[in-house]
Formats: C-alpha cells, sequence, structure tokens
C-alpha cells in the first residue's frame, strides 16, 4: 500500500490526465480506508495518519490542476467570425393539436382542471364501474383490444380517467381528460381503431343539463365562432342518462348543406349527458350532488377545417401535408 501511495505521489499531472488520475486516486482511497479495518487496533491509529496525509497531498495536487484549467484565458482560443450557423428547421404544431389547444385554453379559463391517465386500462375503470357490467350490451359500443383477457385493455373512451379522478376527490369536480383512445374500427376515410378524445366532467350541487347545455354552446361558438351552432339529439350512452349526440353547424358550408355532412347541414362531433346515478354511487359519491359528462372526438375538427378527404391523414406523419395545413 506504502509503495502506490508513493507512485501516486511521484505522478506526474497534466491538464490531460487530471481526471484519470482523480479516478484512480478515490478508487484507491476506498481501498486504503477497507484496509484500515483489517488491522490490529495498535495499528491503525499510526497508519490512518499516513493515510490522512496522502490524501491531503493528492487532493492538493489534483485541485490545483483543475484551477489551472478553470482559470485559462478564454479570449486567446480562435474564433472563426465567418462560420456560417447551420440551417435550423422548425417543425410546426401538429393540426390536430392546434385545434385542441383552442379548447383546452377555453376550459381552462372557465375553470377546468385537466387530467391524464394510463392508456393501458383495466375493465373496471374502462367498462364496469361505467354502467357496463359484464355481458352488457352496451359492451358492443366500447369494443376494444385486449391486452390480457379479460381485465387489461387498450382504453375505449377516457371516460377511465374520470373514474380515476372521482375515486380520489370528493366534489366539486370540474375537469376535462384529453388522450388517446382505441376503438375496433375499419380503417377507412372516416374512421381509424386509434384517435385523440377529449372529455369533460362537472358535478357538484343543483348541476343541470341546462348547464350542460350552455357549456357546450358557448364553448363550440368560442371556438369555431359566432356563426357555429350546436343541437343536441336523443341518444344512449350507458354512464349518462338523459343523453344527447353533439352535432355543429357544418363550418364547410355553413348548415346549407354539402358532401362534407351528408347534405344535412349538421356534423355529429360527439357526445354528452347528465352523469348517470349508478356510476356516481360506484364511485362512492352521495344522492345530494349530480352532474354532467361529454366528450368530442377530436379528429373530426381538423378535418372539417382543413377539408381533409381522409381522416387518417391526420395520423400517417406526412410532414409535407402539415406544412401546407399549417
Amino acid at each position: 500500500m506504502e509503495e502506490r501511495m508513493n507512485n501516486f505521489l511521484n505522478l506526474q499531472i497534466t491538464n490531460e490526465n487530471v481526471n484519470k488520475v482523480d479516478k484512480e486516486f478515490k478508487e484507491f482511497m476506498k481501498e486504503l480506508y477497507a484496509s484500515i479495518k483489517t488491522l490490529d487496533v495498535s495499528e491503525r491509529k499510526a497508519f490512518g495518519q499516513i493515510v490522512n496525509d496522502f490524501k491531503s497531498k493528492m487532493e492538493e495536487r489534483i485541485n490545483n490542476v483543475k484551477a489551472q484549467n478553470t482559470n485559462v484565458d478564454k479570449s486567446c482560443e480562435n474564433v472563426d467570425l465567418t462560420l456560417s450557423k447551420p440551417l435550423l428547421k422548425y417543425g410546426a404544431m401538429h393540426p390536430l393539436i392546434r385545434i385542441y389547444k383552442r379548447f383546452e385554453k377555453y376550459y381552462i379559463n372557465n375553470g377546468f382542471n385537466i387530467v391524464s391517465g394510463p392508456e393501458i386500462e383495466l375493465d373496471k375503470y374502462n367498462c364496469e364501474m361505467l354502467n357496463m357490467p359484464e355481458h352488457h350490451p352496451a359492451r358492443g359500443m366500447q369494443d376494444t383490444f385486449y391486452l390480457e383477457f379479460p381485465n387489461k385493455i387498450l382504453r375505449s373512451h377516457t371516460s377511465a380517467v374520470q373514474i380515476r379522478y372521482m375515486l380520489k376527490h370528493k366534489p366539486p369536480v370540474k375537469i376535462i381528460s384529453p388522450g388517446i383512445v382505441y376503438r375496433v374500427d375499419d380503417l377507412d376515410p372516416q374512421h381509424t381503431p386509434m384517435f385523440f378524445q377529449l372529455e369533460g366532467l362537472v358535478i357538484g350541487e343543483n348541476i343541470t343539463f341546462a348547464d350542460l347545455k350552455g357549456t357546450i354552446m358557448n364553448c363550440v361558438k368560442n371556438v369555431f365562432g359566432e356563426n357555429i351552432s350546436a343541437r343536441f339529439i336523443p341518444t344512449y350512452y350507458p354512464y349518462t342518462e338523459p343523453s344527447a349526440g353533439i352535432d355543429i353547424t357544418c363550418p364547410v358550408c355553413g348548415g346549407k348543406k354539402c358532401r362534407t355532412c351528408k347534405n344535412s347541414g349538421w356534423i355529429r362531433v360527439g357526445g354528452c349527458g347528465m352523469v348517470h346515478p349508478n356510476v356516481l354511487k360506484n364511485v362512492g359519491y352521495g344522492d345530494n350532488v349530480q352532474g354532467f359528462a361529454f366528450g368530442y372526438g377530436m379528429s373530426k375538427f381538423p378535418q372539417i377545417e382543413y377539408k381533409l378527404p381522409e381522416l387518417r391523414i391526420l395520423h400517417d406523419n406526412n410532414i409535407k401535408v402539415f406544412k401546407k395545413l399549417h
């Protein structure tokens, strides 16, 4: 050990090898401290003093060389001011996210919090607690991809996020839950097995269907302009009662009927309704609260706004197309 200590003390330390020497020195110190424990008690004190002296000398030498490196005059370095900077190519926000941000801004300004959850979900949160027990016919609307049958799946809606949130938070609740969801849909111009969804949930005392209607109407006009309206069409969802589909005035023709809206003047963009009492019961909420939920299929909006012939263009990652939409 003493011979190795002398070798370190006699070693020439330069700017080039200082980091390597420092690393080897610290590893050697660990060996020295470990060897002290193997000595007799009578020998430990004397050897420990030698080790401490060695440590102090080596640290001083190493620190002196490092200090010299930090004090080098940078002004003497040659800098070629004629060098051109590299050509930087800036990207652009995805058209789908660009429209989502308009929704997000509206809901944040109106007191909603943004929450997220896992895309790999349990059947318990995705179906059972949303009033769809095993063998319920409504599960056909939520067909999805099973990773481990029958309990682990790719979520079919972000309503599962709302269940997780309600289990951890007491009313009042005012949230939106955006994210990717999965359905067993055939890949065609208007459908993809993966799409972006935005859902919202409001729970509290004295929440009515009028509050739901006002929230949807105001959001549509705020995001798309005063000339765009929304209407509710009675429909069925297992986790809301009463339930409604959300239609908006076709932004392409302004409601005058065209191919985009299939000559109806309206386009279905989502669904909504008052939260089913069974769902509130499942998460442990009392009878003194009620609320509403809504959901938008966000992929519809950029397809309409940018007049895209196919929905899957949004997922092809074609930079040339996205630049034209920017």
